[in-house]
């Protein structure tokens, strides 16, 4: 699944365009690795997104097409 569209379906970024110009914006690492948005992301992926002074750092789970809003927080696991 394409990085953008994880971020999106996981509720991380509430929208996909958004979530495309994290990643243009150099804003989102996996691995420790700046990627575009078309990273295929995998379960195990430790995903870091930085929103200003604040940095997200999740680990994946699961991958799914679509989710519903309640089920979304299983797609990942926070770290710290």
């Amino acid at each position: 699944m394409r990085l953008d569209k994880y971020l999106k379906v996981s509720r991380l970024i509430k929208r996909r365009t958004v979530a495309n110009e994290a990643c243009d914006g150099e804003r989102v690492s996996v691995n420790g690795r700046v990627v575009k948005a078309s990273y295929d992301v995998k379960v195990g992926d430790v995903i870091e997104i930085r929103f200003g002074q604040k940095t997200v750092k999740v680990e994946v789970l699961e991958l799914s097409e679509s989710t519903k809003k309640a089920d979304a927080v299983a797609m990942y696991r926070e770290l710290p």
